[in-house]
């Protein structure tokens, strides 16, 4: 069972729950909420960024279940996951409905042809409108092009973080037996081909400092035996013999070994040298490859450089560019949405992904595995059709008060968007409908939070692709750039305040090309962030006044990044982050220009 939604509809929570109920942990057991979000960055930021398995038990069935990203950015994660599924239970919340990332996963399994259960979630909620999202979950099967089988599908509400489902609205409450009694009646089992011989695609990698490199995914067709002869075959159709040392199935949250794995069950083999996510693994008595995990193409593109700046290597433990490319490769093992190739220059690496906060996961993770780098501003990657130049373009959907509605349309019209849609509630909220180039969104949605006070949520799905609609300015102010190396002084940050805003604090090491702030004008300012006030021997009339500074704008991993222009870069290391030019000696700026 693949768990799919959108961000933040309670596919995690509910795991939690169904795994209370089947009786994983003990009574009293001290368990930790979303136990599923095993990585920091989920932890912290409260989303799920990896999809992962995990199995519980309901009256000797065995259902695997794998947890899903809601992100749009993390798609690839959705289709891989997808690939091991028999059905799927879509979550959608009581309140908002189906999202975009809602018809992105309902896309991709309604393609894949599983069973549906659909399950309305927080029916417990205030603004809770279970009749109306269920018309909308019906309007989106048929917008999709759903089956009449498809179309009945079986239907629960349910409250994920109390374990309460129930097939009725008016019904009491029950707890999550008559969800997992759901999914043992509705979704079929494995379609098993006894005369066929064994396969398995690989799905996902993991790695064992025991073990070695770990191979996931699902049987088919035939048991498989810890002593079996295996070969692989790769994106080339050329096979090549496996040694496997283990065989390991989910139960609960851990793997256990076993000796034998029965067909449509997710095992885990270990110590292969050498496998990709799609190969297929198989018998050398009968070699048969299986269609390999197909993923929409990325849309964004991010130069990744090493870090050349005058501080390079005080902080982090992996700075060469050697390093960077092997981990850069790594991670492509592993999410199959990114794309990792030289740059023009073969000075770094351009990596393609869905989107800039896929980018900046990646970096983050990075930077605390302790390297340093240098990034660009993400860039769409455009296409051609017929000669002519087209670019991806993205439905956005914008939830806001009804006053920032104006405001909201009136910026997005300014980036070639176009209005198609506007709802209002009647409750003091409108959701409006755009359809808006990829590129118009990279560094918005910081400016959405700007413009609505904090009270805007934005959320888009890719649409596909359009005729290029036409260049939109992207920034109109300019970067105060250092003009030399030293140490910021509070005299010369408070008489650059005029100026634009600052980025940096009293004290903190600066270099020729480092950006200290935004102009308030467009074109860039060249100053000196460490200007010393002239002393004499002269005696002043009155003593000099304390220089009070305003707090500094302390840049965010992604606001930096959305912050940049095309000629500059975000400086990343394990403990700081700084905004340069690319170009960093002002002599060589002017003659490039």
């Amino acid at each position: 069972m693949a768990i799919i939604a959108h961000v933040d509809h309670g596919k995690t929570t509910l795991v939690d729950a169904m795994f209370r109920r089947s009786g994983l942990f003990r009574e009293g057991q001290a368990v930790e909420e979303r136990v599923m979000d095993r990585m920091d960055l989920e932890r912290e930021r409260g989303i799920t960024i990896a999809a992962k398995n995990c199995a519980v038990r309901r009256k000797g069935v065995k259902i695997n279940i794998i947890d899903t990203p809601g992100h749009a950015d993390f798609g690839g994660e959705v289709e891989r996951a997808l690939s091991m599924a028999d059905g799927a239970l879509l979550l959608v919340d009581a309140a908002e409905g189906p999202l975009p990332q809602t018809r992105f996963v309902l896309t991709k399994t309604l393609e894949a042809g599983l069973k549906v259960i659909v399950v309305i979630n927080k029916i417990d909620r205030k603004d809770a409108r279970p009749g109306q999202v269920l018309d909308e979950v019906h309007d989106l099967f048929i917008d999709l092009d759903a089956t009449e089988e498809q179309l009945e599908f079986p239907l629960l509400y349910a409250v994920g973080l109390q374990g309460i489902a129930k097939r009725e609205l008016a019904a009491p409450d029950e707890d999550l037996d008559v969800l997992l009694d759901m999914i043992v009646e509705e979704i079929p089992p494995p379609v098993v081909h006894p005369e066929r011989p064994f396969q398995m695609l690989v799905s996902d990698l993991g790695y064992s400092d025991y073990l070695g490199r770990l191979a996931i995914g699902k049987t088919y067709n035939q048991p498989l035996a810890s002593s079996a002869t295996l070969i692989r075959i790769d994106a080339e159709d050329a096979t090549r013999p496996l040694k496997v040392n283990k065989l390991q199935v989910y139960e609960g949250l851990s793997i256990s070994d076993t000796a034998m794995v029965e067909p449509g069950d997710i095992v885990v083999l270990s110590g292969i040298d050498e496998v990709h996510i799609g190969d297929t693994i198989c018998t050398a008595e009968s070699p048969r490859a299986l269609r390999r995990i197909t993923v929409d193409e990325p849309t964004v593109a991010m130069l990744f450089l090493r870090n050349t700046g005058p501080l390079a290597g005080r902080e982090g433990t992996h700075v060469q560019a050697t390093k960077l490319g092997e981990r850069l490769k790594k991670e492509t093992l592993s999410n199959v949405s990114l794309r990792v190739e030289p740059s023009a220059d073969l000075e770094g690496f351009l990596v393609s992904g869905r989107g800039e906060f896929q980018m900046a996961i990646l970096i983050e993770t990075m930077r605390r595995e302790g390297f340093e780098m240098c990034v660009g501003r993400p860039e769409v990657i455009y296409g051609t059709h017929g000669g002519v130049r087209t670019e991806p373009i993205e439905r956005v959907y914008i939830d806001c008060g009804d006053a920032f509605t104006g405001v909201v349309t009136e910026k997005l019209s300014l980036r070639r968007g176009r209005l198609v849609g506007l709802i209002n509630h009647g409750n003091g909220r409108a959701r409006l409908e755009f359809s808006v180039p990829s590129r118009a969104l990279i560094g918005f949605r910081d400016e959405l939070l700007t413009d609505t006070r904090g009270t805007g949520i934005m959320n888009a799905y890719l649409e596909g692709y359009e005729p290029y609609r036409g260049d939109f300015p992207t920034r109109y102010t300019g970067s105060l750039v250092s003009d030399r190396s030293g140490a910021a002084v509070p005299y010369a940050l408070f008489n650059l305040e005029p100026r634009g805003t600052i980025f940096i604090s009293p004290g903190e090491a600066v270099y020729e090309g480092m950006i200290v702030g935004e102009h308030n004008r467009d074109g860039d300012l060249d100053v000196n962030p460490c200007k010393t006030k002239k002393l004499t021997n002269m005696r002043a009339a009155g003593r000099d006044d304390n220089v009070i500074l305003t707090p500094p704008h302390v840049m965010t991993l992604e606001a930096a990044i959305n912050f940049i222009r095309s000629d500059e870069l975000v400086e990343i290391t394990p403990k700081s982050l700084r905004i340069r030019k690319r170009t960093l000696k002002a002599v060589d700026r002017k003659r490039e220009r």
